[in-house]
């Protein structure tokens, strides 16, 4: 199964052509249009499911799967929670519980960022002692920007979803600290040199154990499109 986050800047019709080249089973999209606005180009595959979250038709957060996948949002869901979203994947090479993250909140101003993913940590606690649970998406956050007398920065997200089994697949797969990552995923304005890791893909260790690749997309053929990069997660069972 592949799971693959890209924030593609907004217009994803115009851009999904891109994204589906590499195969997702599931993709995860934040500043997407709502479904309804998403006339696709002859040609391009469309979504077997999908599930979409936000207030702007024009920018919120889509989940679509390219396989047998099923979506159901959880009962748990709490729309106040701008936008970490429970959904549980039915169906495809195995089920899990899948957290779609757009962390964005500009109503929150005590955490419009990683504050949402903070505080939807802890609303979901003890769902996130299960099996099988992926985090994934643009968190707008990284340990460089941490505020360290400010409880729930990046840091604070990160120590909290190990102490619940739950790790970076980047940082596991490549062997990197956060804070340093080789890798970026945000180029800011574009720019070669403003570049971030700032988008993750969690897993439980049931889901490391299967972890089989972590590509992260390039600057150059990818900023064309967007600001950010796509990270791309592969598991099997061999």
């Amino acid at each position: 199964m592949k799971i693959i986050t890209w924030n593609c800047n907004m217009a994803f019709r115009k851009k999904a052509g891109m994204i589906l080249k590499y195969k997702p089973d599931i993709l995860i999209v934040p500043e997407c249009e709502h479904p309804d606005k998403l006339n696709f180009s002859e040609g391009i595959t469309e979504p077997k499911d999908c599930l979409w979250f936000g207030n702007n038709l024009n920018k919120g957060l889509g989940v679509f799967s390219y396989s047998p996948s099923r979506f159901k949002l959880l009962k748990t869901h709490d729309p106040k929670l701008r936008m970490v979203v429970p959904i549980a994947v039915n169906g495809g090479s195995f089920d899990f519980t899948l957290y779609a993250v757009w962390a964005n909140n500009p109503d929150d101003p005590e955490g419009q960022y990683v504050g949402q993913v903070w505080k939807a940590i802890h609303h979901y606690d003890k769902h996130l002692d299960n099996k099988s649970i992926i985090l994934a998406g643009d968190f707008n956050s990284n340990t460089i920007w941490d505020k360290p007398r400010r409880k729930g920065n990046h840091s604070d997200v990160v120590k909290r979803l190990e102490e619940k089994g739950i790790c970076s697949a980047y940082h596991l797969y490549h062997r990197q600290e956060q804070g340093k990552e080789k890798h970026p995923t945000l180029y800011m304005y574009r720019h070669k040199d403003k570049s971030y890791h700032i988008d993750y893909c969690f897993v439980s260790a049931d889901l490391a154990a299967k972890l089989r690749s972590v590509l992260i997309g390039g600057h150059k053929p990818w900023t064309r499109y967007s600001d950010h990069v796509p990270v791309m997660v592969t598991f099997g069972n061999q």
